[in-house]
């Protein structure tokens, strides 16, 4: 049975009448830019609300891994400052008299070290010890006041660097210890311990607190709170379960039991890059934001400290941000009113307006049409402004060209433009003998010959990717690499060269035709590093290719006087392109050349200006844009 095939309805194109075109068209352009502009607004705002908050959190957090940090390097620099001096025998093992004297110095001038403790191979120690009143108490195999827990010997050798062990607790409290090995003649002889109490960290770190709404802690030990600052009364109205340190699942504190429950918040990106995890935490009828970081190095295990506090800041911002909108979308709502009141005096000419925008933003300058004057005084100096950029850009794109302001467009002209160095494939030409070509020529006829032939440079070296340097005199150079990075710059520079070659040809036969002067070319191609980029000073800059490559490419442009006599087309390249050109079978050893102002001699090979282009193999690889 045959289908029936029911062709498909045309869609009826959506026309409205001038007269609604009219009322409505301005109008409707006024709200779509008072709405951008409100959106911008909005989103600004809400952009800047975030980042002080990501500021906030990156400063607040910032601020605890400091103290910290600080609190416990003091502790490390302590033994690390007076391991040389058990080392070099200063201060020796044997004389604990002395050695508790020194100790008790340097106990004496770190207040964040509670314990300094000497242990030798057998596991006798002596050491010095800050009670709580603050007074110094030198022992030997004992520590006061159950301070035996206060620290633990690590498995350290003679190379080992200052190493933290774990958090102890005793009577007293908590506290994190750090060791180093002492070393003699090569050979460990004992160990080096200080402790430090997490008391006085804690009141550091509390003096960041940002008052009632925020509590500040610290998770060691893998979930054990060891740091709460809301101990006497939790922030969410419980009250502690138990004394620190304390599983944080059974504290009492029902956001740090949540914890690993928290909805990450987006909008804090810049937090994020810093390490910082900004979260979202629901108990209860409460939002609570929670801004924890990891901090390794302080014992055998990550410490993690953080803050909370409750979402009604952020709550707070956003619900002013609303207020903010709907004041702007009632004022657009005004605005658009007015707007269509006065649409039929400004609907045509900013449809025309906007027509030419868009020519303009394709790059499309020939195309675009001036604007006509205005009576309506504000029109009339959108249209001279608008009529005498288009003027400027075409001035500017007279100079610069197209592809290459295209593509600096593509990859971020600034980013793209800085001179660095890169390997390239520079291509230069020059017509053979124009300057006796163009003595018969009135200067117009000069400059009509030379459009023509530039026009079939430049074609051919777009079609390859290639940019097109500049012209100097009759000739041009251009180059592969840039700002296109492009493994096949060699093969593409041949491409474009076998390309003008052709198309050179046949420009003669149409001008042999009509009795016109035919032209001869010489064309170096030469591979090697060279400077690309923006060079200049001041308001006058070039984008242009600077360095040895070019120069030996021009000298190969005229090594071809000795080399093409006579012919049509000569194609001259250095053996560093050449060995880029994979499957290349259409070219012929010229020989070694000591080229004017370089050392050495340069292998140069005569390439076949009209070989068939499957006469290589050599791929085209995707063009990349450059790093």
């Amino acid at each position: 049975m045959n289908k029936v095939v029911v062709p498909k309805r045309k869609r009826r194109r959506l026309n409205m009448p001038l007269t609604r075109i009219i009322s409505f068209g301005f109008g409707g352009f006024v709200a779509v830019a008072l709405a951008l502009v409100l959106y911008l607004s909005v989103k600004a705002n809400f952009r800047n609300t975030f980042s002080l908050l990501n500021d906030k959190a990156i400063l607040i957090t910032q601020s605890m891994e400091r103290e910290l940090r600080g609190h416990f390097s003091s502790v490390e620099q302590a033994v690390t400052d007076l391991k040389p001096f058990f080392d070099n025998g200063i201060i020796s093992l044997t004389d604990t008299s002395a050695a508790l004297g020194q100790l008790q110095v340097a106990l004496a001038s770190n207040e964040q070290i509670t314990v300094l403790v000497v242990t030798d191979l057998n596991g006798d120690n002596f050491g010095v010890y800050r009670a709580p009143n603050g007074r110094l108490w030198p022992f030997r195999r004992q520590i006061p006041s159950g301070g035996e827990k206060t620290y633990v010997l690590p498995k350290l050798t003679a190379e080992s660097p200052p190493t933290w062990g774990p958090l102890m607790l005793n009577d007293i409290g908590q506290f994190a210890n750090v060791s180093v090995p002492l070393v003699r003649g090569g050979q460990k002889v004992g160990t080096l311990t200080a402790a430090s109490s997490l008391n006085e960290l804690g009141v550091a770190i509390r003096s960041i607190e940002e008052g009632d709404d925020a509590t500040i802690f610290i998770i060691a030990n893998g979930d054990d709170v060891v740091l709460h600052s809301d101990m006497e009364q939790l922030q969410t109205g419980g009250t502690p379960s138990r004394t620190l340190p304390a599983p944080r699942t059974e504290l009492g504190d029902p956001v740090l039991a949540a914890l690993n429950k928290g909805e990450q918040l987006s909008g804090f990106e810049k937090a994020a890059s810093a390490g910082i995890d900004v979260s979202r935490i629901e108990v209860g009828e409460d939002d609570f934001i929670m801004m924890r970081v990891v901090v390794p190095g302080y014992s055998d295990q990550p410490w993690v400290i953080g803050q909370y506090f409750r979402g009604i800041t952020i709550s707070r911002e956003v619900r002013r941000l609303t207020g903010s909108a709907i004041v702007g979308v009632g004022a657009l709502i005004i605005a658009v009113l007015i707007a269509i009141w006065m649409g039929r005096r400004v609907a045509m000419p900013l449809k025309n307006l906007a027509i030419q925008s868009r020519k303009v933003g394709s790059l499309a300058l020939d195309n675009v049409e001036p604007l006509p004057r205005s009576r309506v005084a504000e029109l009339d100096q959108v249209a001279l402004a608008f009529n005498s950029m288009v003027e400027g850009l075409k001035a500017m794109n007279t100079y610069v060209p197209r592809s290459l302001f295209s593509k600096l467009m593509r990859l971020g002209g600034e980013k793209a433009a800085y001179a660095k160095e890169a390997e390239l494939t520079v291509v230069f030409t020059d017509i053979v003998g124009f300057t006796a070509l163009s003595e018969g020529m009135t200067a117009s006829e000069t400059s009509r010959h030379l459009n023509e032939h530039f026009s079939i440079l430049v074609a051919a070296v777009e079609a390859e990717g290639g940019t097109v340097d500049k012209f100097i005199g009759d000739g041009m150079l251009a180059f592969w690499g840039a700002p296109d990075a492009r493994p096949d710059h060699a093969a593409a520079a041949v491409r474009s060269a076998r390309r003008i070659a052709r198309a050179l040809h046949a420009a003669n036969l149409v001008a042999a035709t009509r009795g016109s002067p035919v032209i001869h070319l010489r064309i170096g191609i030469h591979t090697g590093p060279a400077v690309v980029g923006n060079v200049g000073a001041l308001d006058r800059w070039n984008y242009t290719v600077v360095g040895d490559t070019v120069n030996v490419t021009e000298r190969l442009q005229s090594l071809g006087r000795d080399l093409g006599i006579g012919e049509e087309v000569v194609i001259l390249a250095s053996a560093d392109t050449v060995s880029q050109l994979h499957g290349e079978t259409c070219e012929q050893a010229a020989g070694d050349f000591a080229l004017r102002g370089r050392a050495g001699a340069l292998q140069v090979w005569k390439l076949d200006p009209f070989a068939k282009p499957e006469s290589a193999d050599y791929s085209v690889p995707a063009i990349t844009a450059a790093e």
